[in-house]
C-alpha cells in the first residue's frame, strides 16, 4: 500500500452500511490499510454524494458521525474543487462525452491523474473504464 487510495462514494457507502454487498471486503481493506498506516484521498464532490446517498437510502443517522470523522482524519485528505479544477473537469467531461461518466466521476479521474493515484475503493466500473483499479469489483 505504497501510494494513497482514492475513496469513492460507493466505497464510503460499503464501509458505512453493514448490509451493503461489499461491506466485509471494504472493512477488511480498511483494517489492513490502517495497520499499514496507508493514506486516503477523497473530494468534496464525493462527500456531497455520500451524504445525499445516505440520506436518500434511510441512513441519515450516519451522516454527522461520518463527516466529523472524515474532517478530523489525518489519514484522509479531502481535495476541493476550485475554478481551475472545474475547468479541467469540464474539458475532460466534454472529451469523454461518449462515456456514461458523471461530472463527479470526471472530477475524481482528473484529480486521481493529478495526484498519480491508481487505486480506488469503489464498486463503480467507470473507474476501470478510465484506467484505474477499482478495489470492490
Amino acid at each position: 500500500m505504497a501510494s494513497s487510495t482514492f475513496v469513492d462514494t460507493s466505497g464510503f457507502y460499503a464501509l458505512l452500511v453493514q448490509n451493503d454487498s461489499m461491506h466485509g471486503k471494504a472493512v477488511s481493506f480498511l483494517s489492513k490499510a490502517t495497520r499499514a498506516k496507508a493514506r486516503f484521498v477523497t473530494s468534496d464532490y464525493i462527500l456531497d454524494e455520500i451524504v445525499t446517498l445516505l440520506k436518500a437510502r434511510g441512513h441519515g443517522h450516519l451522516i454527522e458521525g461520518f463527516l466529523e470523522s472524515i474532517l478530523a482524519s489525518k489519514a484522509c485528505t479531502i481535495e476541493w474543487m476550485d475554478p481551475q479544477r472545474f475547468d479541467a473537469t469540464r474539458q475532460f467531461h466534454r472529451k469523454h462525452s461518449d462515456k456514461a461518466w458523471s461530472f463527479t466521476d470526471c472530477f475524481s479521474f482528473c484529480m486521481m491523474q493529478e495526484r498519480k493515484l491508481r487505486r480506488a475503493l469503489t464498486k463503480d466500473a467507470h473507474f476501470r473504464q478510465a484506467g484505474f483499479d477499482p478495489l470492490l469489483i
